[in-house]
C-alpha cells in the first residue's frame, strides 16, 4: 500500500524468454518455479482489479489481500495470517526481481529447498557493500560448519549504519566492508506471525524486529543463494533489472550489440 511502491509490480519488462511481462507476473513465475501453488498478494485497497490483470495468466492461483492504508511492512505481512493458515510460508517483496546463477534452480527454489532440508526458518541474503546498508536489513552470525552458504543468525538489524554493522554484524569469511543483507525473500515459520502480532500496538513494526526476536526463540538460518537481487524501486532500478534479464535471456547478443552501438554513437560529452 505504500505510495512509492504500489505501482512497481505493475511495470512491464521484457523477460528472459523475450516476452513482455509485468514485474508481478515475473515474481509469480519465480514462485511457481519453487512449486508454490497458492500466492497471496497484499495490495492497496481498490487496487485489486489492476493487480488481477497484471497477474494474468496466473490469477487462478492468486488471492488478493487489501491493506486499507500504508501501516508498514510488518502490518502488511500480518494481513496474510489467515491466508497462510498457521503453516510455514515463503515471503517475497514485490519491489525486487531475482536472477539465479544455479544451473537448474531459481532463487526461490534454492531457498525453499534449503528450508526443507534444515527444517527451520531461512532468510535469503546477499553479501552487500556497506554503502548500501541504508536500503536493507542485515544479519550477523557464523557460518554453519560443513554447509557452505548457510549461516546461523544471531543478530538482525534494519538498515544499520556502517558503525552499527561493524559492531554487531561481522560474519567470518566476508570481505571487509561487506555484510549479509536481506535478499528480499524468506521462508518463515508461523512463529513470525505470532511475533508480529505481539507488536501489533506498533503499526510501523518492521519484519526485521520480528526476525530478531525469532533468532532468540528458535533455530533461524541465513542462506547465501546462487543469484542476485535487483531492487526495481532504486534509482535506475528498472533499467538495471531489465538489462540483467536481457543479458540472461535469449536476446543477449542483440542487447549487447545495441549497448555497444549506444556507447560508440553517444560518447560522453
Amino acid at each position: 500500500a505504500g505510495p512509492d511502491q504500489r505501482t512497481l509490480p505493475l511495470q512491464t519488462l521484457i523477460d528472459r524468454d523475450g516476452q513482455p511481462k509485468t514485474a508481478l507476473r515475473i515474481l509469480i513465475e519465480e514462485l511457481v518455479s519453487a512449486r508454490i501453488e497458492e500466492v497471496g498478494v497484499v495490495v492497496h485497497a481498490g487496487d485489486t482489479a489492476t493487480y488481477r490483470q497484471a497477474a494474468e495468466p496466473h490469477t487462478g492461483r492468486v488471492t488478493f489481500i487489501e491493506q486499507d492504508q500504508p501501516r508498514g511492512y510488518g502490518h502488511a505481512i500480518r494481513l496474510g495470517r489467515e491466508f497462510v493458515g498457521g503453516e510455514p510460508f515463503l515471503l517475497m517483496v514485490s519491489d525486487h526481481l531475482y536472477l539465479s546463477r544455479h544451473p537448474e534452480l531459481s532463487c526461490a527454489a534454492q531457498l525453499v529447498q534449503a528450508a526443507a532440508r534444515e527444517d527451520c526458518a531461512v532468510s535469503a541474503v546477499q553479501a552487500t557493500h556497506e554503502s548500501q546498508l541504508p536500503a536493507y536489513g542485515a544479519v550477523g552470525g557464523d557460518p554453519l560448519p560443513g554447509k557452505p552458504g548457510l549461516f546461523t543468525v544471531e543478530t538482525v538489524l534494519e538498515k544499520p549504519t556502517p558503525t552499527a554493522a561493524e559492531q554487531a554484524l561481522m560474519v567470518p569469511g566476508l570481505r571487509a566492508g561487506y555484510y549479509l543483507c536481506f535478499f528480499g525473500m524468506h521462508v518463515l515459520t508461523p512463529t513470525v506471525m505470532e511475533l508480529l502480532d505481539a507488536g501489533a500496538d506498533r503499526p510501523a513494526r518492521h519484519l526485521s524486529e520480528a526476525l530478531a526476536d525469532l533468532a532468540r526463540k528458535e533455530r533461524y538460518l541465513a542462506c547465501e543463494l546462487q543469484g542476485r537481487r535487483f531492487d526495481i524501486g532504486a534509482r535506475y532500478g528498472l533499467l538495471t533489472a531489465q538489462l540483467a534479464l536481457a543479458l540472461n535471456g535469449r536476446d543477449r547478443d542483440e542487447v549487447l550489440t545495441t549497448l555497444l552501438e549506444l556507447l560508440i554513437r553517444e560518447p560522453r560529452s
